[in-house]
């Protein structure tokens, strides 16, 4: 890495350690094998004259150019090599044939778009996160390909990046004429709201590290996201199917076009389908197949997801499509060509997931905890060797972890960490035993000069929770942070431990991301989600001593509620009005949606005549009191919140929750 310098004062380039560490991976991997680089340029037929897309607001919602340094032919010691291979196929940019009359658009987002050429327009799948660059997409599309009308839009999964684009490829009046088909997998409503809704606040703050938001890309910073570059920052939208997936298999030809969806409930996502196109001998693996292992537990926050599943539904595609299918593709990455390269590809990925179940459940039964069977587990060696199935994505250290929380929980099974300490509480006296802050420092500089990165991190740690104000602390820690981040071939790992460094060094320094507090999202969330997750916002310290009861009546939509307050708790039951309610609200659904989107008052629609209050208002009052706004910046790590943090979002939707709006 000669002639480079760091993005930060304080940063450090890596160490004598690490650069041993980056050629011996070097010199273990398997880079002769190319046939990456072949697939991934194979079809290429034009990229705009452009590498930035502009937002609506006039932000700058991609630049591809932000990873030019990749391009320049240089192997970086600050980045893995094997995840430096995988940032450089993640380079591709523009249209690409995956076989006729089936195209994908690369580069413009996390994601790829894809476009399937119909007897009269295009059946688009997966419209990226936001709406601008799934219209620039479409575009240039329409420029290079001939202009042809959207007929339908396929859905394959539950997460942002694959609908939050939607609004950029749906004409409203076209839709509304029944003219567009919008096709999703059963559940997908429900799942692609509610992941966002409960936990978003966390979710994205979590995703501030996990994606690297605060960090800038650089060879030392931000380089890829694996399964693409990064989330496109813009306008994301959410639309409701015209028509949902139910069966396991169902069959359906839209414009012509022969399609046979395989529904994978619990994969990758909560709501998933792959795709057999029979017509064109090509199989759409969405999102449970790409050119990495992925998450089994998504660092930023989601439900733990079940391997055997995943691994069980990539075996009925073998046996149901894989004997007839020349082209595989999917929603990130590139496609594989050929019968013999496709098995092979479904076989490893159906066996790296089969595997992380089967053997973290071996060695469960023979006693491993969760607090070790990341130092246990490791794949068989004939996948270690293949590109696809390497821990780029997701990582086996903390997938293996997340097999084991499925299964067994969180409990070690040792008494001792059943009830722990708080780390603010229980490092006081680490720090007293260990002799104070002055040889915690020394000793851990003697393991940092050493390249004992952990064993670092594991005292520093302690000392930062004990005095948050001890920036030399911190600044060692950080330093730690780096270099054992630059050895990881994971990004979630790589990006985690960079963003930590960065606001040890910095302090909280909040990020604009795409935010996804818009009508479609407010319009989508069902009436009972959105009163549910009163209950999560509610502070129920500030509830004690209250009781009543609230009928909610929406005569638009015939719907009927109880939101009941006892115990310190908000509860509600759809179907059911109580006779002894303190107040009854009469207000149409959609007069709801603005006070939901925080657009006007409960006394501003009675006011307007559009809600009727009967009974005791002042129990609204009361039930106002409880409300609190999260931070979205909220500290992660001790002594780092700002000295004047940005006012807390009063949206549904905190900032960019759903953009994981989820992949």
């Amino acid at each position: 890495m000669s002639n480079q310098t760091h993005f930060h004062p304080k940063g450090k380039l890596p160490s004598q350690f690490t650069i041993d560490a980056q050629n011996k991976a070097r010199k273990l991997l398997p880079f002769s094998d190319t046939q990456d680089f072949e697939e991934a340029k194979r079809g290429f037929i034009a990229a705009p004259p452009y590498r930035k897309i502009m937002n609506d607001k006039g932000g700058v919602a991609w630049n591809m150019d932000n990873w030019d340094f990749l391009l320049q032919g240089q192997d970086y010691d600050s980045i893995h090599p094997s995840l430096q291979r995988q940032a450089i196929l993640n380079m591709n940019y523009g249209l690409y044939e995956v076989t006729p009359g089936i195209y994908q658009v690369r580069g413009f987002d996390l994601a790829n778009i894809s476009f399937i050429k119909g007897q009269t327009g295009w059946i688009i799948i997966d419209p990226l996160t936001v709406k601008e660059t799934a219209r620039a997409a479409l575009k240039f599309v329409n420029e290079v390909l001939g202009e042809r009308p959207v007929v339908a839009v396929i859905i394959s999964h539950s997460h942002g990046d694959h609908f939050g684009g939607i609004r950029g490829v749906v004409d409203e009046e076209a839709l509304a004429a029944g003219k567009i088909e919008i096709i999703a997998p059963d559940g997908f409503m429900h799942a692609a709201i509610s992941e966002n809704l409960f936990a978003g606040n966390a979710m994205t703050r979590r995703k501030s590290y996990t994606y690297a938001d605060i960090v800038p890309c650089h060879p030392c910073g931000h380089v890829d996201m694996a399964i693409g570059k990064a989330v496109a920052s813009g306008e994301p939208g959410i639309l409701p199917p015209t028509l949902s997936i139910t069966q396991p298999i169902q069959e359906l030809t839209i414009d012509g076009v022969r399609m046979v969806f395989q529904n994978t409930p619990g994969t990758e996502a909560p709501a998933e389908m792959n795709t057999w196109f029979p017509d064109f001998k090509t199989f759409w693996a969405a999102e449970n197949m790409v050119g990495s292992l992925h998450n089994v537990l998504t660092l930023r926050g989601a439900q733990v997801r079940d391997t055997a599943i995943w691994a069980k539904y990539i075996n009925e595609a073998i046996y149901r499509f894989a004997d007839h299918a020349e082209v595989m593709f999917a929603s990130h990455n590139w496609p594989r060509w050929g019968k013999e390269r496709i098995l092979e590809v479904m076989r490893d990925q159906r066996d790296m997931y089969a595997h992380l179940n089967n053997q973290v459940l071996h060695y469960a039964n023979m006693g491993v905890t969760i607090n070790q069977i990341h130092n246990v587990y490791e794949p068989p060696r004939s996948l270690q060797q293949k590109w696809y199935t390497r821990g780029y994505h997701g990582s086996y250290e903390h997938n293996s972890r997340a097999v084991m929380q499925r299964y067994l929980g969180y409990w070690d099974l040792n008494p001792a960490t059943l009830i722990p300490l708080s780390p603010e509480d229980s490092a006081p006296l680490y720090v007293e035993m260990m002799g104070g802050a002055e040889k915690i420092i020394a000793r851990g500089r003697e393991l940092f000069d050493q390249g004992k990165y952990l064993l670092a991190v594991e005292i520093l740690d302690k000392l930062v929770h004990a005095e948050p104000h001890n920036q030399e602390a911190k600044d060692l820690l950080a330093d730690t942070y780096e270099q054992f981040a630059y050895q990881q071939e994971s990004l979630a790992l790589r990006n985690s431990f960079l963003s930590g460094a960065k606001e040890l060094r910095d302090g909280i320094v909040p990020v604009h991301t795409a935010k996804a507090g818009s009508p479609d999202f407010v319009r989508g969330t069902s009436t009972e989600m959105f009163l549910d997750y009163l209950g999560v916002q509610m502070d129920s310290r500030k509830a004690e001593g209250m009781a009543f009861k609230i009928n909610l009546v929406t005569p638009d939509n015939g719907e009927r509620f109880i939101v009941e307050l006892s115990n310190a708790t908000l509860t509600t039951i759809a179907g059911y009005q109580a006779q002894d309610a303190d107040l009854t609200i009469t207000i149409d659904r959609r007069d709801l949606e603005d006070l939901m989107i925080g657009a006007a008052t409960f006394q501003d629609k009675v006011a307007a005549g559009k809600a009727r209050l009967e009974g005791n208002p002042q129990v609204l009052a009361q039930l106002a009191s409880t409300m609190v706004k999260f931070d979205p910046w909220f500290e992660v790590l001790p002594g780092t919140r700002a000295q004047a943090s940005e006012e807390p979002k009063p949206e549904l939707f905190e900032d960019d929750a759903p953009v994981e709006l989820r992949p």
